[in-house]
């Protein structure tokens, strides 16, 4: 028997309705299948509900994968690809397993030798790294910043070191109501003239994205609480 497939399904970084950012392909996906493995239940049953809502929420059977989640529990749910059924794997925001613990089930689907198909959608890192004007040849995702203050300042002049020496451009998140304060210590902290790019609220109708210096982002007002926001450096 024909092994099932794990289906990488993105989803919108918002509100906005999904075929507004998502190619039909993404609904294909989602009419087909009947077993997900989400982030979280309820936003998973909306997201669905969202692009396929004939499609009936009673026959689909989703399995939880987050921080709480057992990794012995984990270890079953490609289970039924042996049993060749399909399933689909879906973020809360943007493309799973990028940022996202949704990579572990990639991780095991390789060791199975079950084929992963990935679908095309809207990833912030890549869309913000494509909007910065920055190096995008040579680029690290750094996920989280210490919350240490001190560690945290240390963590950003070594970033703007290596963004120099290497001439890699370095991107990074903060929790979204902590984003004011790290742009006020990017600005304190970097040197004047390296460039700071704030992505915020990509492909919404709210979207702020501008890449200035940090002399000048000290300048500027911005409020960025809550918002989802993705921060790039680089000093030339």
């Amino acid at each position: 028997m024909q092994k099932g497939k794990l289906y990488l399904i993105p989803v919108p970084l918002g509100d906005n309705p999904p075929l507004e950012v998502l190619p039909i392909a993404v609904k294909k996906a989602v009419e087909d299948l009947h077993y997900f493995i989400v982030e979280n239940e309820k936003a998973g049953r909306r997201f669905i509900k969202n692009i396929c809502p004939n499609k009936s929420q009673s026959k689909l059977s989703l399995f939880p994968l987050n921080k709480f989640t057992e990794v012995s529990d984990t270890m079953q749910y490609l289970d039924v690809c042996d049993e060749g059924i399909s399933i689909g794997l879906l973020s809360d925001a943007g493309c799973p397993a990028i940022a996202d613990p949704g990579s572990e089930m990639v991780k095991l689907a390789h060791q199975k030798n079950i084929q992963v198909v990935p679908l095309v959608g809207p990833s912030s890192i890549l869309l913000a790294m494509m909007s910065s004007g920055m190096n995008g040849q040579g680029f690290a995702f750094n996920g989280y910043l210490p919350i240490d203050k001190q560690e945290r300042k240390a963590k950003i002049k070594l970033l703007e070191r290596v963004s120099h020496e290497q001439h890699l451009s370095q991107s990074f998140i903060e929790t979204p109501y902590r984003n004011n304060q790290l742009l006020e210590e990017l600005t304190k902290t970097l040197q004047p003239h390296t460039r700071i790019c704030v992505a915020c609220d990509i492909t919404l109708n709210t979207q702020f994205i501008y890449t200035t210096t940090a002399h000048d982002w000290s300048k500027i007002k911005v409020d960025l609480h809550k918002r989802p926001t993705i921060f790039i450096i680089q000093k030339d």
